[in-house]
């Protein structure tokens, strides 16, 4: 698919330079830079992504957190 990107001077050097080092055209080049930084944003922790108020929301668990763990955790931390 042909389009135009407007790049910052830095990101076309980069782009420019994994092309060549990687035998690609620009265009492969920044298809596969913005692939790997897509999986990479994928894998990351989704905990500030999710906000309700001011609280973040954690992904479900198979435990209940009970006054014991937050004691545990409260005591590990110096709190």
């Amino acid at each position: 698919m042909r389009t135009t990107l407007n790049l910052s001077e830095d990101a076309l050097h980069v782009a420019k330079h994994y092309a060549m080092r990687q035998r690609l055209s620009l265009g492969d080049a920044v298809s596969a830079l913005i692939r790997a930084g897509a999986q990479t944003y994928a894998q990351a922790p989704l905990i500030a992504a999710s906000l309700r108020g001011r609280f973040a929301m954690l992904p479900a668990r198979d435990e209940v957190i009970t006054i014991d763990h937050v004691r545990a955790l409260m005591e590990r931390e110096g709190i």
